[in-house]
């Protein structure tokens, strides 16, 4: 039986594919629809992406012992069941499988001994040992935590419970139990959550990331790009599930995955919106694409630890149109108009997520515009931690309090509503998604954004 790991491309053939892919799509120009030079985005092999996450775990552990001491958390213990990891493990520990039924993984502020970082895991593993104590022979998890508690006497022992999101409240019932019961009750009086922390070090980014997260972008411009052209889409033959199943494909062709299922949405003149949760409603994977339809795909890839999130427009031709509506020209100029409000004149490191958000909806009323603005963080998770610049939460208090830092990685996602001419009026939502990270003088993208709908045609 040939397993999914033997039967995946090489990393020459996915070199080969993306090759193709990149010659074929290229990058838009910001002023032009059609496809020019892209550089190249080879991904890594997969042992070669285990080599290098492992200089970057390093890294990270050199950052934690401040970090631990700006929160307040004197021990930090994460615990990965078997069959149901915790999604801090693959960035505490080497990003490898875990079989050993309960391990855990354990980091002590040691005063002037620094950080202690200590593995009480079901087998021993020879790349665990390089980043933690771990002996060959190990100790029951009990006895090594029991141990670690009488030696150290930490005051605040920091667990994944409590926070808003998955990554920060991770830890089970019965793992907190375990924790309890083999720590003892007065340990169990300076359980905490660890929330601050974990979110701090999933949204610090390293600049060892930065090539890779640019190669990641690329691709998904560049599967995105060939499922938005004629080598995919027959107006009037191929589906919104057509498309979504060439996505998957195209992912397996390189070596990658996804954190979400591709989403399409679709417009088109005289089509009665269809609204959910405050946003125009995905499409069913039964309609057709036909001629004169605004096609959108959402879209992200999952490589090496990270995660892109990603929106583009396609416009499919009517027989003898050569270029999309002027109505729709506008309707994309108004989306550019709110990405360089947002981007370069209302974001600085150092003012608020809720500060950006307000700047950026003055200026849109001021031009007139519609928007709406729900960007988030990037980075280890699609819906990552750290400030959000988003219309449902700008005025709350965490969005009051949380700081844009420099070298961040946001998805600059939001949309604006314009009426076409050509449209009998009808209101055009244009949607777009863009990878940026935070500089000096404001968000950059990692890829030209588009100013320009992809044609498709009939």
């Amino acid at each position: 039986m040939t397993s999914p790991l033997s039967a995946a491309p090489s990393l020459l053939a996915r070199a080969l594919v993306l090759t193709v892919i990149l010659a074929a799509c290229g990058t838009p120009p910001s002023t032009d629809a059609n496809p020019a030079t892209a550089p190249d985005a080879g991904l890594l092999d997969w042992s070669e992406q285990i080599e290098v996450r492992e200089d970057w775990l390093t890294k990270r552990h050199d950052m934690l012992l401040p970090m631990m001491r700006r929160h307040g958390i004197d021990m930090w213990i994460v615990v990965n069941e078997e069959f149901h990891d915790d999604p801090l493990t693959e960035y505490v520990a080497p990003a490898r499988p875990y079989t050993g039924r309960r391990d855990i993984f354990v980091f002590v502020d040691a005063g002037d001994q620094g950080l202690r970082s200590v593995a009480a895991t079901g087998y021993w593993e020879e790349t665990v040992a390089r980043f933690f104590e771990s002996p060959v022979d190990p100790l029951p998890s009990g006895e090594v935590l029991k141990d670690l508690y009488d030696t150290h006497r930490p005051q605040a022992i920091g667990l994944g419970t409590g926070g808003s999101r998955g990554m920060t409240r991770s830890l089970t019932h019965d793992s907190y139990q375990f924790l309890a019961e083999a720590m003892g009750t007065d340990a169990e009086r300076r359980f905490t959550s660890a929330a601050p922390l974990i979110e701090e070090y999933l949204a610090t980014r390293i600049p060892e990331e930065f090539e890779h997260y640019e190669r990641l972008v690329a691709l998904t411009e560049a599967i995105t790009r060939r499922a938005l052209s004629d080598e995919v889409i027959e107006p009037g033959l191929t589906t919104v599930g057509d498309v979504r199943r060439f996505m998957y494909d195209a992912m397996w062709e390189n070596g990658v995955t996804t954190w979400f299922q591709p989403d399409l949405r679709v417009q088109r003149r005289g089509m009665e919106e269809v609204g959910s949760r405050g946003f125009l409603a995905v499409a069913e994977e039964a309609t057709v694409i036909q001629p004169g339809d605004l096609v959108h795909i959402d879209f992200g890839i999952s490589y090496m630890g990270l995660d892109s999130d990603w929106q583009k427009m396609a416009y499919v031709l009517l027989p003898g149109e050569t270029d999309a509506p002027d109505g729709l020209k506008v309707a994309m100029a108004n989306t550019n108009a709110l990405q360089d409000a947002l981007m370069l004149r209302a974001s600085r490191p150092g003012r608020t997520a809720g500060e950006a958000y307000q700047r950026t909806m003055a200026e849109m009323e001021q031009q007139g515009i519609v928007a709406q603005v729900y960007s988030h963080p990037l980075g280890n998770h699609g819906h990552g931690v750290g400030p959000s610049i988003d219309f449902r939460s700008a005025d709350s208090e965490d969005a009051a309090a949380r700081v844009l830092v420099e070298g961040s990685y946001i998805s600059i996602e939001l949309n604006t509503k314009t009426p076409v001419p050509e449209w009998d009026g009808k209101e055009v939502y244009v949607m777009q998604e863009d990878p940026a990270h935070l500089t000096a003088d404001g968000w950059r993208f990692f890829r030209p954004r588009q100013e320009a709908f992809y044609l498709i045609p009939s």
